[in-house]
């Protein structure tokens, strides 16, 4: 039987999983830290600028050619990117997710905090405290990628939440880099599947 955690979200991560022949570039390590929390770091290399890496990450038009079929920037708030797995969805819906953008060194690293789950998102009060950094740099002509997630706690929710993500942040990074392998998801086609 699926734990709660994968019953809620096997939706999105069906959406957001490309091919996998993909699944072997990305590479995942963990640390426990002093006090006890995990930081999961996530790294792959795509065929692609650091510029336009950063694009991808960094707006909501570039959201949407990997992660999500719709994303926004608030027009009052350039810091808050929300995000839908639903294209049929508009900011403020109950199934959208709002990151925090925390601290940005454009072109080179971007620090998040999910701010806002989807209605129903298990264990959203532990995973309100993780921390997420984006880094990218330049490996030939390519680009390196970094996700490191910090604060997952050494408590049930926590190494459920470490189990999901360790698999999701995996697709999501298979997603940015088939995105420049083979161009922008189409959204419409996967939806369909």
């Amino acid at each position: 039987m699926a734990s709660p955690l994968a019953s809620g979200l096997a939706a999105a991560l069906l959406l957001a999983a490309p091919g996998a022949a993909l699944a072997e570039d990305v590479r995942v390590t963990k640390q426990v830290e002093a006090d006890r929390t995990t930081t999961m770091v996530h790294m792959i290399t795509v065929d692609a600028a650091p510029a336009e890496v950063w694009t991808a990450i960094s707006t909501a038009e570039g959201w949407m050619t990997w992660a999500v079929p719709v994303a926004w920037v608030a027009k009052d708030d350039p810091d808050l990117i929300e995000t839908a797995y639903d294209p049929a969805s508009h900011p403020g819906a109950a199934d959208t997710i709002q990151q925090r953008f925390t601290e940005r060194v454009p072109g080179r690293s971007l620090a998040f905090r999910t701010v806002k789950a989807p209605a129903g998102f298990p264990h959203w009060e532990t995973y309100r405290n993780v921390t997420s950094l984006f880094e990218i740099e330049p490996a030939g002509k390519r680009t390196r990628v970094r996700l490191t997630s910090r604060g997952y706690p050494d408590t049930a929710d926590g190494r459920a939440l470490l189990g999901f993500f360790e698999g999701g942040n995996r697709m999501t990074l298979e997603n940015l880099r088939a995105r420049f392998a083979t161009g922008p998801v189409d959204w419409a086609a996967r939806l369909r599947r």
